[in-house]
Formats: structure tokens, C-alpha cells, sequence
């Protein structure tokens, strides 16, 4: 090389570099390196020339499998040559450093002798890039788990979010196959829940191997997740003593294997396992993501089971509030339709009843109570027992005077639960029946009658468990051949289109005025009208009950 440079020596130049530059001859002796060794692996100049550059590698690249890296450092012969790869190097105090090395092959003269050619070789601290790799790495592995969780979060239930876990799972985080067990507490076994592969990728016998497969507390990849509560990695899963199923993940070629516990608190709800058909490495930050992500998703479905038994427990309720099925009222025909309102109402206040009564009267009633939930469920069995218990000497009226009291005398310093009711006393008379009809607050009845004649009937009273002093009127109406009678609530006419327009009173008159003479058609057509009204509207349904009385002709 040229001793000067516009007037600076060439070492000058290269004890300048922040890099460390090492030349060793053909022979792998070092010849020359620059002062910035000393910061890199601790090493004075002056302590590495005339050695061998091998003995800045570990001890493992020296012989074996590594003899190729080491020669390829001392002679500067192999593909890698003009590349940069990351090795590992002795730091002079005996830990390792990761180094990115450049190498690059200095031919002799033309007429020198071979033994004059050098390799110069360029030594970076990759300790900062690996951070940073490491870090994107890690930003990479929880933003999949977000998306795991966001994924799951659109599940109703927690079945149905197993469901979603393993593919969403899989496919975020590039894994070949995925296996669920789900864990029996009662009989302290992990049993098969789900197997999902990549849509290029088939594991036959590990699925085949999975059915009827059961492990308990540490047995197997599963059980031992299940034991220690925490991720296991296998790295080679033909080998290795733990994996009890050695036969079929050689089957089908897998190589490594993760499998994480899903948790609430200690409790191990299930274990995921994740399958790759080439070895790779599953670092510390892939398995540390891969817990807190068992935890948050052990939380997540404790909580839809939660929120499903609450449903559950709900929609019991809910039915407790309504008859189990409509008795036969002989020369009337008879129907319903419940539908509860939005997600967030998971107790309904809407009810309705038809009873009969010891005298060969019908009690029909309808009642919509203010709110929902459990308090309004409440309310909703004292409106109906009450109005039971009133109907078998009482009229339509005293009926609802009854429930006015009682519910007066359930008020406590809560909110306000007003409810709105029709209540209608049914009595054969002739070739049809005569009708007893009192409003307390609640949407009017509608009549078609046999000339299809469509009209409110009724008159608008007070609601219910307000003023004590409250009276109401009765209206008497003839249901003759060929009459419909329609009671409803107000998630009938109020159901909102997107716009926020209500369906309305004069749309249901003319839905009850084109359906057949048939109590179920009556209700379907109603309600049928009413989801179109509903569809695609941002506006929540509030609960919606119809009862149709129908006399043949």
C-alpha cells in the first residue's frame, strides 16, 4: 500500500477507523491490526501479531463442524468472502462477542510469490444491530399477539374462540401446524381440542396420533407446559426424551416444537403447541411474548365464559318471564313472537301471559317494564304474578289496579321501574268472543276486522307503579268471525332504520291489514317487517313482544 496519502500514512488512516482491521498472511498470521481491537475484543495490538487469527474464534469453530469458518477467516477461501456474516469472537477477558466480519482476498503481485497473498479482514461490534433486531423481533411477535387477541375479541364465546386461536395463532407468528389441548380439571388430563396446519403444510400422523390422546401433568411437550406453567421448547423432537410421540412428528418431519400454557391466575385453562418443519430458533423474547400471551388469553376467555354463563343464567331467566308455551283458547287462534333487544340488554323488561281463569274467561296480557336486567326482571315477575293472582275475580281494570299497588309497594330508593301494560279478559259469546280491554300507558291494540278494516282500539291510560290514585277505563269489543286482535310493545313501532326513522303506528296497521287470517302468519309478518325495518341500522333494537288473536271465519 502507499506510504502517504494527501500527505497522511496509510496506518495513520487505519489506527483512525472506529472498525478493527486485521491482515494476516497466507498462512492465517495476523500481520497487522489497528488499535481499535482494544475496544472491540480488549486486545493490545501488539498481543495478536505474528498468532493465529483462530484464536480470536471459540473454541467450537476451531475443529468440527466450524474448521470451515476457521478457514475461511485465515485464508479468506469460500463463498463468504466479500460478504458480511456474524460470528462470534473471544473477548481477551474469555466472553463472547458478537462481530460482523468482512473479509476480503488480497492477491500477491503479479510475480510474487503465492505465499505473499493476505487476507484483511473488517471487525464490527454487532452487539447494537442484534438489539435492534431482537427489538423489531419482539415488536414483531406482539403485534401478533395483538392481532391474536383482536382476532379473538369478535368471538361470541369461549368455543368458538378456541376455534379462532390456533389458525390466527399460527399464521401471525409462521408457524407450520398447531395442536390445543384443553385441560380436564376433574380427571387431571390435557385432552385434544383442535388441530390447525398451513394451508401448504399436513401433519396426518401427529393428528391421527392426537385422537383419544390424553397427558397428564408433566408427560409429554403439552404436559410439561401444563407443569411448569410456563413455554417449553424441543429443539429436536425425533431426539429428544420428552416427546412422547416421537413416531409421528418424524412421520410428518417436524423438527421444533414450543408449547405455552394458557392461564387464569395458576389455573391452567389450556396448552397451545406450535410445530415446524425446519429447526429454528425460538429465542427468549419469542418465549417471554409467547407467556404474557397465554395470560392475556387465559384472561380473555375466562371472561367470555363468564360473560356466556351470565348469558346463560340470562336467557333462563328471561324465559321464566314468559309463558313456555300458549294454551288453546277453543275459537281463537293464538300466537307470539319474543325477540330480545341488543347485546347490551341481556335480561329483557317485555312480557306476556294468557291464562286461564276458573270461570271459562282468558286473561290475556302484555307488558313492557321500564329498563332491563336483573332489577327489571324483577319487577317484570311481580307484573305478572300479580295480574295472575288479580285475574281470577278481577276485571281488566282491577287487574291492573292490583299490579299498580304492588308495585308501589316494591319501590324502594332506586331508579323509577314504571311499567306499561294492555290487559284484555277474553269470554266466548256466540260464533265469537266478547273482549274487556284496559291501557295502562301502552302502545294501543290493534283490530282488523272481518271487512279488513284496520284500527287502534283501546283508551290511553297511566302507567303502572306511579300515582296510587290511577284509574282505567275499559273498552268492550266484539271479536267476531274473521277478527284479528294484535297486542305489542313499543320495539314494534320504534324500531329505527339507520336514517332514525321509527317504523311506526301506520306501517303496523298496514302490515295487520295485509296478513292472512292466521295468528302465526300475524306475528310473523310483524316481526318480519320489523327486522327489515332493523337492517343494517347503527340504532340498537329495544325488545320486542307481539301477540295475535285470530277468530276463524
Amino acid at each position: 500500500m502507499p506510504e502517504k496519502t494527501a500527505g497522511v500514512t496509510a496506518g495513520a488512516l487505519l489506527a483512525a477507523l472506529p472498525d478493527t482491521v486485521v491482515v494476516a498472511d497466507s498462512r492465517g498470521r495476523v500481520t497487522y491490526v489497528n488499535p481499535a481491537v482494544t475496544r472491540l475484543l480488549g486486545y493490545e495490538p501488539a498481543e495478536l501479531l505474528g498468532r493465529d487469527l483462530a484464536e480470536i474464534m471459540p473454541p467450537r469453530f476451531r475443529t468440527g463442524h466450524g474448521e470451515h469458518i476457521t478457514r475461511f477467516l485465515t485464508t479468506g477461501q469460500g463463498e463468504l468472502v466479500g460478504n458480511t456474516t456474524q460470528l462470534p469472537a473471544v473477548h481477551v477477558s474469555g466472553h463472547e462477542v458478537s462481530i460482523d466480519v468482512t473479509l476480503a482476498r488480497v492477491e500477491p503481485f503479479p510475480g510474487a510469490p503465492a505465499e505473499e497473498s493476505s487476507v484483511v479482514g473488517v471487525l464490527r461490534d454487532a452487539s447494537t444491530t442484534i438489539l435492534l433486531e431482537r427489538q423489531l423481533q419482539v415488536s414483531r411477535y406482539l403485534a401478533a399477539t395483538l392481532r391474536v387477541t383482536a382476532a379473538l375479541t369478535e368471538a361470541r364465546d369461549a368455543d368458538v374462540a378456541f376455534r379462532q386461536l390456533l389458525p390466527t395463532l399460527c399464521t401471525e407468528l409462521d408457524w407450520d401446524a398447531a395442536l390445543l389441548w384443553q385441560a380436564d380439571g376433574e380427571r387431571g388430563r390435557l385432552v385434544h381440542a383442535g388441530t390447525w396446519t398451513a394451508p401448504d403444510g399436513d401433519v396426518p400422523a401427529l393428528a391421527a396420533d392426537a385422537t383419544g390422546r390424553r397427558f397428564r401433568r408433566g408427560e409429554g411437550l403439552p404436559g410439561q407446559a401444563w407443569l411448569q406453567r410456563a413455554p417449553v421448547v424441543v429443539d429436536d423432537l425425533a431426539s429428544d426424551p420428552r416427546v412422547v410421540r416421537a413416531d409421528a412428528v418424524r412421520a410428518d418431519r417436524l423438527s421444533t416444537g414450543v408449547a405455552f400454557p394458557v392461564l387464569r391466575g395458576d389455573t391452567v385453562l389450556a396448552v397451545c403447541e406450535l410445530f415446524s418443519t425446519e429447526s429454528r430458533p425460538v429465542p427468549a423474547e419469542l418465549l417471554e411474548v409467547l407467556a404474557h400471551a397465554g395470560r392475556q388469553i387465559g384472561q380473555f376467555l375466562d371472561r367470555l365464559r363468564a360473560e356466556s354463563d351470565v348469558r346463560g343464567l340470562a336467557d333462563t331467566l328471561q324465559r321464566s318471564l314468559l309463558p313456555s308455551h300458549l294454551p288453546t283458547i277453543p275459537g281463537i287462534g293464538l300466537a307470539a313472537r319474543y325477540r330480545a333487544g341488543g347485546e347490551t340488554a341481556l335480561v329483557g323488561g317485555d312480557t306476556y301471559d294468557v291464562t286461564p281463569l276458573p270461570d271459562g274467561r282468558w286473561m290475556v296480557l302484555i307488558a313492557d317494564v321500564c329498563g332491563t336486567g336483573a332489577e327489571a326482571a324483577a319487577v317484570t315477575a311481580v307484573t305478572r304474578h300479580t295480574a295472575r293472582a288479580a285475574a281470577a275475580t278481577g276485571s281488566p281494570a282491577e287487574i291492573l289496579g292490583a299490579v299498580n299497588t304492588a308495585l308501589l309497594q316494591q319501590r324502594d330508593d332506586g331508579p323509577l321501574r314504571f311499567v306499561t301494560a294492555c290487559c284484555l279478559v277474553l269470554e266466548p259469546a256466540g260464533s265469537g268472543h266478547h273482549a274487556c280491554l284496559s291501557v295502562a300507558g301502552h302502545p294501543l291494540p290493534v283490530l282488523r276486522c272481518p271487512d279488513g278494516a284496520t284500527e287502534e282500539v283501546g283508551v290511553p291510560g297511566r302507567p303502572l307503579g306511579i300515582d296510587a290514585e290511577v284509574r282505567f277505563e275499559q273498552t268492550h269489543l266484539e271479536l267476531s268471525a274473521g277478527s284479528t286482535l294484535v297486542l305489542y310493545t313499543d320495539g314494534v313501532t320504534e324500531a329505527r332504520d339507520d336514517a332514525g326513522r321509527q317504523f311506526g303506528e301506520d306501517a303496523l296497521l298496514r302490515v295487520v291489514a295485509g296478513a292472512p287470517l292466521d295468528a302465526e302468519a300475524t306475528v310473523g309478518a310483524v316481526a318480519a317487517a320489523v327486522e327489515d325495518q332493523l337492517a343494517g341500522s347503527r340504532h340498537e333494537p329495544d325488545d320486542l313482544a307481539v301477540l295475535a288473536l285470530t277468530v276463524p271465519r
